[in-house]
């Protein structure tokens, strides 16, 4: 296997190593290999694809020591045919949020999560995909 070096704070080293004992992980390797699948493999739904879809994408940031939510405004902007609409909370006293809400296709509503994650300074980052293709009318329910 190849060994790869990664940067990353302490306080996250000292989660991913206690999440390893106490899950039976035979170390933070594991962890990272298996997390690295998850992440992978989460837009690979062949349910998904060719469908149109509804996505909701919720970030929290810090706004006094980043400019996230700088860089929040510039994504939404730049994927504004994606974006059906956008939502800016505060939360506490120190953090955002900003809520996405996308309707596009499976490839277009992944980038777009993707350059949220490659965001620097994010503190969490949170999705769901919903198909709603295949919404009819309430009489067509069963």
């Amino acid at each position: 296997m190849t060994v790869v070096s990664v940067s990353m704070p302490e306080e996250l080293l000292e989660r991913i190593d206690q999440f390893s004992e106490d899950h039976g992980y035979t170390g933070r390797s594991e962890v990272f290999r298996e997390a690295s699948r998850n992440l992978l493999g989460e837009f690979e739904d062949k349910k998904l694809e060719g469908r149109d879809l509804m996505g909701v994408v919720t970030v929290v940031f810090d706004f006094e020591t980043t400019n996230v939510e700088e860089k929040m405004m510039h994504l939404r902007h730049e994927h504004e045919s994606l974006v059906a609409s956008n939502f800016h909370s505060h939360v506490g006293q120190h953090h955002c949020m900003e809520l996405f809400v996308l309707e596009g296709s499976l490839e277009e509503i992944s980038t777009f999560v993707g350059k949220i994650r490659a965001t620097k300074d994010t503190l969490t980052v949170d999705y769901s995909v919903l198909p709603v293709d295949d919404f009819g009318p309430l009489a067509d329910m069963s």
